[in-house]
This record gives C-alpha cells, sequence and structure tokens, in this order.
C-alpha cells in the first residue's frame, strides 16, 4: 500500500510589505470571513454535541452524534478550501473514515464514526474559533479605518496564526492515522478470508473424504458379513473398498495440499512452485531467485497467490504457455506471473483476482493486474520480505 506524499503549500504569499498588493487583500477578507464562519462553526458544534451526548441515554444520541461528526468533517473540508484559496495554504485532505462493508452491520459504522480523530479535530477547531474569529473580525475592522498604513503588517501577523491552526489541526495527524484506518479495515479482510478457508475445509472434509470413509466401513461391513457365505462377493467388495481407500488418501492428500503443502514446509518456494507448474493445463516456466527462504506466512501467501493465478489460467485464459518469476528486491518479495492468454481478465470478473488484492493488502503487499483485450496478461504481486531466520529468533526471544 502506497501512500500520496504531503501536497507542498505553493509559493505563498511574497514577504508583507507597506503596499496593498493581492495577497494582502487576500488575507483581510480571509479574517473578516473568520467570524460568520467561526460563528457558524461553534453553533454547529456546539448543538451537535449537546444533543447527541444529551441523548446518549436513548436510542437516537449516539447515532446523531455519528452524523454530527461526519458534519464536522465536512465543515473541516471548507476551512481548508477557505484556508487554501486565500491563505495560499495546502493541506492534503485527511484519509477517509475506514471502510464498514455492509455486512458489519450498524454498531461497526456507528462505533467507526465516534472514534473518527479527523472529525474530533474539526470540532475542537470549530470550538476554538469563535474567539479567535471576534478578535481578527475587531482588529481587520479597526485596521480599515484607523491604522491603515500598518494593515498589511497586522493581516500578516493575524493569519500567520490562522495558517498554523489550520496545520495543526485539519492536517493529516500523520502516516499512524492512515495506517491505523487501513490496518482496521485489512483486520477484518484477514477474519472473512481465515473463516471462509475454515469453511472450505469442513466442506471437502464432510462432502469428500469423510462420505467416502463412511461409505467404505459400510461396505466392509457388509464384506464381512458375507465372509461365509459369498466369499467371491466379500472379496469384490473388499477389493472395491481397497480403491476407494486410495481415492479417499488422494482426497486427503489435495486438502492437507491445500493448507500447507509438504514440499512448501520442506523444500521451499522453488520446488513448490514447480510442482503447481507441473499440474497447470498449459507449459509453465519458473524462475524463483531469493537469497533465502522468506517468513513462512509470507511463503505460504506467495505460495498460494500463484496457486490461484495458475488456476485462473488453466481455467480461463485459453493460454499457450505461462510463466511464474519470484525474487527479491530490497525488503519486498515480488511475484509476476505472465501468460499469452485471450487476456481482458478484471477485479471483478469472477476470478478471484479481487480477493487475491484483499488478501495481499492485508499483509501490507500490492496486487497490480495488466491484461488488455487480446492479451497478454501480467500480475504482479508484492509482499513484503521478512528472513525466516530473524523470525525464528524473534520467536525464540518471545518464548525466553
Amino acid at each position: 500500500m502506497t501512500m500520496s506524499p504531503q501536497v507542498p503549500d505553493h509559493d505563498g504569499p511574497p514577504p508583507v510589505r507597506f503596499a496593498f498588493d493581492r495577497w494582502t487583500w487576500k488575507e483581510i477578507a480571509h479574517l473578516l470571513s473568520n467570524l460568520p464562519m467561526a460563528i457558524a462553526g461553534f453553533v454547529y458544534t456546539v448543538l451537535m454535541v449537546s444533543i447527541g451526548v444529551g441523548l446518549a441515554v436513548t436510542v437516537i444520541g449516539l447515532p446523531l452524534l455519528a452524523l454530527g461528526l461526519q458534519g464536522a468533517r465536512l465543515l473541516g473540508r471548507a476551512e481548508r478550501g477557505r484556508a487554501r484559496g486565500l491563505l495560499g495554504v495546502r493541506i492534503e485532505e485527511p484519509s477517509p473514515m475506514a471502510r464498514v462493508r455492509r455486512e458489519d452491520g450498524f454498531f461497526a459504522w456507528l462505533w467507526s464514526s465516534l472514534k473518527d480523530p479527523v472529525g474530533w479535530r474539526s470540532v475542537l477547531y470549530s470550538f476554538i474559533r469563535l474567539p479567535w474569529g471576534v478578535v481578527t473580525f475587531a482588529v481587520t475592522l479597526v485596521g480599515l479605518f484607523v491604522l491603515w498604513p500598518v494593515l498589511p503588517y497586522i493581516a500578516r501577523f493575524l493569519t500567520n496564526a490562522d495558517r498554523g491552526m489550520v496545520r495543526g489541526l485539519l492536517s493529516p495527524s500523520d502516516e499512524l492515522e492512515r495506517r491505523i484506518a487501513e490496518l482496521e479495515s485489512d483486520r477484518g479482510v484477514v477474519v472473512d478470508t481465515a473463516a471462509a478457508d475454515l469453511r472450505r475445509i469442513e466442506r471437502d472434509l464432510h462432502d469428500g473424504a469423510q462420505a467416502r470413509l463412511v461409505a467404505l466401513a459400510m461396505g466392509l461391513g457388509l464384506a464381512k458379513e458375507k465372509l461365509t457365505d459369498d466369499p467371491e462377493a466379500a472379496a469384490k467388495m473388499v477389493d472395491e473398498a481397497h480403491g476407494e481407500v486410495k481415492v479417499a488418501l488422494q482426497e486427503l492428500r489435495d486438502l492437507a495440499r491445500g493448507i500447507h503443502p509438504a514440499v512448501l514446509t520442506d523444500r521451499g518456494l522453488d520446488a513448490a512452485l514447480s510442482a503447481i507448474a507441473s499440474r497447470c493445463t498449459v507449459p509453465v516456466t519458473v524462475g524463483v531467485d531469493l537469497p533465502g527462504r522468506p517468513a513462512q506466512a509470507i511463503e505460504g501467501i506467495a505460495y498460494f497467490t500463484v496457486s490461484e493465478l495458475l488456476q485462473n489460467v488453466s481455467k480461463h485464459a485459453r493460454a499457450t504457455r505461462a510463466s511464474v518469476d519470484v525474487w527479491r528486491s530490497a525488503d519486498r518479495l515480488l511475484i509476476q506471473v505472465t501468460d499469452d492468454g485471450r487476456g481482458g481478465a478484471s477485479m471483478d470478473g469472477g476470478t478471484g483476482m479481487s480477493g487475491l488484492a484483499e488478501r495481499l493488502d492485508a499483509v501490507d503487499g500490492l496486487f497490480v493486474l495488466e491484461s488488455p483485450a487480446g492479451g497478454p496478461t501480467t500480475v504482479t504481486a508484492e509482499l513484503p520480505w521478512r528472513d525466516r531466520e530473524s523470525e525464528k529468533s524473534a520467536a525464540g526471544a518471545r518464548t525466553a
């Protein structure tokens, strides 16, 4: 995940002087508009907080407060726009509220809204602006008629305080705020993914190996009953049961491979990805260039990402060949899967691409899909690199 950099201030007002230039008039306009904006913000804040807190004992109090905080965000955006137009202060918009999925329900939205730091900072800004708005309006009004020669200096002094308040209260606090919101959203993705995997394993056990073993037990029971009366029929049933045992074992192996393949644990990504490639319906070239083995979690995510991408190649791409390349660049593990198929893949095309992107995003990874109509299709994935040895050392330290 990447963040857009902080938008720097542009050149801003030139050095202040006695002359009334364009910037001086903008600063005067800002100071005179402080009072009406401060009154509007103060009234809104007091009403919103008093009604929301006062009715908190009822079912509508906290939802009203949550909606009020979202309105305070809009007031903050208006103030940033005013500062941008009249003071030359260009500040990046704060991060949006943490995404709350519809299935998470009303209370998840309520909690996310009530703990929104951007909304509360906007409330604080609106609350403290009223006395400052009165002072700046009065001083500027007097300066227009009494202190005309030095008004540019007064305006610059007062608006510098305004610039400081806007930067301090209405700008993004720091990268931590954005990362907290992202991680809270990603945590839900991880939980949902884990729950879906558990449901898949349960379904595969119930409908596959478990059902087959039950049938096998029943078949062996019938063979036991016929053993003395009809040995030939019993032998035939035992032979069929032997075949069922082989199928059940293969299903269990496939299920274990879907959880965490033994070849990945024992021999690493190179051998594991080669095993995946051998099961693909098109020839696949595998290239793995790693200085060592990444942490187990990262290695597992890389394996299953390539596995699902190659399944997509087999099912949807109509390709004649594909390639898998894995390498390390600085502190990132990079994966690139390419095929010469028909292209046209998309993140919402029912091929699981959006799910892969969410899983990678949940571990601070990236997922980029390039698939023009007619091909080729190239998927590039990035994961954070963590050494396996350092992971073992950290685990040992925690145990100690």
